[in-house]
Parts: C-alpha cells; structure tokens; sequence
C-alpha cells in the first residue's frame, strides 16, 4: 500500500494576539505614579518551508488543523506580553500553494524557499501607549485581534529536468531502474507505479534527475486512471521521452496507437502558469509542444525487436528522434542518456539567459485614500450602513465594550479617519443602524453624531465616558410645564408669607415688615421701620 499522499486541504490558522493590560503604578507616599500596563505579545504565524527530507503531505493529510501560539497577555510595570511561537510547517520541493478558488499563491521550488500563509494577531496596547498631556490615566486598554485563517491546497509535483511518459507497464519503472539508483516497485500488471519515482542519471559531467510517474491512459486529462496525479508532476519537466512498448501482447495496441494516445493527452493538460516558468528551468510550452525523445522498449524480445524496426522508419519520419532500448538487457541505455543530457543541458543555458534581473516597479497607495468604504444596504426595509476597511475592522476587535471610555476612544478614532465625514456626505441621519465588518463579525450600533470625538476632553471616572450618560433632553412642551410649576409655586409661596405677617403684631410698637416679591427686584424692596 502506496503512503505518498501529493494533495491535501490544509486549514491553519495564526495565533491571537495578547490583550493590552490596564495598570496605575502605586508605591508609597505615591498611590497614582501614572499608568504603567504592558502591550500584549503578537500571535504566530504560520510559514511553509520546502524541505528536501520532507516527500510527501501524508502527515497533514491526518492532522489537517494546524495554529501557531498565541501571544502573551500584558502586565502591570510596564511588562508586554510574549510574542506566540511561529509554526513553520515543512513541505517537500515542488509543493504549489492554492487557495480553495484555485488561484496560485507560492510555488515552493528550492529547499528553504517559504511562505506566510496566515498572519498572527495583532497584540493589544497597555494603558501606558495609550496615555497622553490630555488623556494622562487611561482605564481602557486594546484588546488583542485574532489571528488571520486559512483553507488552502497543497499539491506537490516533481521537480525533475525530464520524465519518462507513456502507457501503463511500459517499462518506465524498469527503464529508470536501471539507468539510475532508484529501485521502484516492478511488476507485470498495469498500475503498478503508483507514486512518482526520482532517479538522478549521469551522463558525461551532466547529471540530471529523471522521474517515473504512473502510466497514462487515454482520458487522463479529464480524471480518468490517475489522470491529474500522473500528469501533474512532469509539469516541471524541461523535457519528455516517450517509452513505447514494443512487446505488448494486446492486439488493438502497437507503439504508433500509443504515442498518439499520450500526445493527445498531453495537449489536453494545461499546468499552472507558476509552475510552468521559465524561472523554473521550464519553457513556457505546453506539455506536448516541450523536447520529448522516443525510446522504443523491450526490443530484447524477438516480437519487441520487430516491432521496433517496423515503426522506426514511421516515427523517423514525423519528425521524432528514437532510441531503441531494452531495460532487461541494458541496450542502448547510454545513447539515451546523453541524448537526455543534451536536452537537459539546452534547458538549463535558456533558463540562465532567461533570469536576467527583473526591475521591480514600486507602487504606492495614493495620499489621499480613505482606506475604508461605506455602503448604503437595506434591512427590514430600513437603511443600513455598513463600514468595510482594514483599519476600522481591526479597531473593533481592538474594543473592549464593556468599557464606555473604550468605546469613546474608538468613536474618536473612526471620525478621525473620516467616516462620519462620510456617513454625512452620503445621506445618513441620527439613529440609523451601522455595521463595521461582514455579518459574521461585525459590530451594529446606531450612529449617533454627537459620540464623536474629544473624548481627551471629557472629565470623568477612570473606564467612563460622560457622552455616554443618559443625558435626557427636555422638549418644549416639558419646558412650558416647567415654568407654569414654577410660576404655581412662586404664587403659593407668597400667599404663605402675606398669612405670616399679617398675624405677627405685639400691639406696643407698630412694624411695618417688608413685602417681598419673589417676581420683583432687589431694589424693589421695602425697609423695616
């Protein structure tokens, strides 16, 4: 039973970055030294490295689910979280990246190459970053953003300079057997190479490796057999050579039938544009349209041997350079060999003169991008805004929400980059909902003008913001009630005080007592006598 495994789906996912940390440093005589809480450690990424020990995708074929660490939370003291642990996930040479579209992201040729297929989080800043001459003891701190997360493909295909191509039980296995130090797995039923075999060859001062994939049978390109399994991994091939079999004892088949059979297939194929570079040691051809050699097999055979001459002068004539071989008796094997290391050696002089230094054209973000779009929706036949941008996304993970001077932070935030600016300009009214993110993780809450900005300004207990207070605005005809409850009790007043005076008399000396009105002046009033 074959354990190579070439195709895999691979989730993974990087670390959550640590929550900043709120703390007011206190010693003695000096109970508020100001504030002194830690940012919280980035997250992990998480990397692919091409590792030549590293031969198949069977390991994240069981374990799919692959996370880097999380970053570590902030303290008091002005100590900042642990930065988590980068995963790096080996892969063997060859190994082309894809997203669940089929976009090509990496193509990892060469050991060592990488790359970053899921960001970290972000870690959270302490109430130390946070404090300014304004905002001198900040009882909010960010809180850490998750990490980034990921579904990708991962395919390997060989990377070798030729391939040997042809019909199941050709003798493709047997060929590379002994040509090279390989020792495949040998048999006489179809399908018996399962996995792509390597082999390096030697001919003169030029070695070059050579690969043995499975047998082709018409309908490959669409699936059928091993379809793209076999000819996924001769897209890198610089060069083919066809090993027809000249033994068969099948009666509907002979070496012609069957090179046009593998032609056709392979002009069906279409690699991936990245892995079919120039930069790669391989032209920018089709499969079928790249160097190929015939290699007439089994010619140690009486029937193999006149076959071979009967198609010679026909396959000659097309165009095709043939060698007649035989795996068994080691025949015309070194022939072969240095006709392949022409090939591969034409192969690798275009690839030198094709990699002259690319220029590289840096452009920058314009000045003046927003860096966010707002977009009218409709939900519950009411309008709905919703707020898409990297920068606000990431602010609201940032948000802890059950801190109101949190919160008041980030409404500073988002009016500075100008999104109320925004909402004005397009028509949004006070108490219309908005959402900042997709449906899965945003946040909702309905816009309310008067929340942004100045919160730096705003006196307050520490983890408060006032512009959060329900502050109840009275309307008009509150205000009329008002002033005629005022008015009634001013004249009830009055009508208590003119009682008062009027029964104090002592009968000796007559006082005159001061009438005053509540509605009058001070200068209005009168003098005791």
């Amino acid at each position: 039973m074959a354990h190579f495994v070439d195709r895999v789906v691979l989730h993974a996912a990087g670390g959550n970055g640590g929550h900043g940390c709120v703390s007011v440093h206190r010693e003695k005589f000096k109970p508020l030294g100001g504030p002194d809480g830690g940012d919280g450690g980035d997250g992990g990424h998480v990397e692919l490295v091409a590792d030549p020990q590293t031969t198949t995708l069977l390991d994240y074929h069981h374990r799919p689910h692959r996370r880097a660490g999380n970053g570590g939370v902030g303290e008091g003291d002005h100590r900042h979280g642990s930065k988590g642990e980068t995963l790096e996930l080996s892969v063997p040479e060859g190994t082309v990246v894809k997203d669940r579209q089929g976009s090509v992201i990496a193509d990892l040729v060469g050991a060592g190459a990488r790359v970053r297929i899921a960001e970290g989080g972000h870690g959270g800043l302490g109430n130390a970053r946070l404090a300014s001459k304004k905002r001198k003891a900040p009882g909010f701190a960010l809180l850490g953003t998750p990490g980034e997360q990921a579904e990708i493909e991962l395919e390997v295909k060989s990377v070798a300079d030729i391939a040997l191509v042809g019909y199941p039980s050709a003798g493709k296995s047997s060929l590379i057997a002994a040509m090279s130090a390989a020792r495949p797995k040998i048999a006489d039923y179809p399908f018996t190479t399962l996995v792509p075999n390597l082999g390096v060859v030697e001919a003169g001062d030029v070695r070059f490796t050579v690969a043995d994939v499975p047998g082709l049978i018409p309908g490959a390109a669409e699936g059928k057999g091993l379809g793209h399994q076999f000819l996924r991994h001769v897209e890198r091939c610089a060069a083919l050579v066809h090993v027809l079999d000249c033994g068969s004892l099948e009666t509907d088949r002979d070496p012609l039938a069957d090179l046009d059979a593998v032609e056709k297939e392979l002009a069906a194929y279409a690699p991936d544009a990245v892995a079919n570079s120039a930069s790669y040691g391989v032209e920018s051809l089709p499969l079928n349209e790249r160097p190929q050699l015939i290699a007439l097999n089994k010619t140690d055979l009486p029937d193999g041997e006149a076959m071979a001459e009967m198609v010679r002068g026909e396959l000659e004539s097309r165009g095709w350079k043939v060698f007649e071989v035989s795996a068994v008796a080691r025949k015309g094997l070194r022939e072969l060999s240095f006709a392949m290391a022409e090939l591969v050696e034409a192969a690798r002089a275009q690839r030198e003169v094709e990699q002259a230094p690319v220029q590289v054209t840096v452009r920058p973000k314009p000045v003046d991008e927003k860096g966010f779009t707002v977009a009218r929706e409709e939900k519950n036949a009411a309008p709905l805004w919703r707020v898409r941008g990297a920068k606000p996304e990431r602010w609201i993970h940032q948000t802890d929400f059950s801190n109101d001077e949190a919160v008041g932070y980030l409404a500073d935030r988002l009016a500075a980059i100008g999104i109320e600016d925004e909402l004005f300009r397009q028509g949004a009214t006070p108490g219309d909902s908005v959402v900042i993110g997709t449906d899965d993780d945003g946040v909702v809450f309905e816009w309310e003008p008067t929340m942004a900005a100045g919160a730096e300004h705003l006196a307050g207990p520490r983890g408060s913001d006032v512009r959060f207070e329900d502050a109840h605005r009275p309307t008009r005809a509150e205000k009329k009630q008002e002033q005629a409850d005022r008015r009634a009790a001013k004249v009830l007043t009055r009508q208590e005080m003119d009682a008062f005076y009027a029964s104090e008399d002592d009968g000796d000396t007559e006082v005159v007592y001061s009438h005053w009105d509540p509605e009058a002046d001070d200068d209005d009033e009168e003098t005791a006598r």
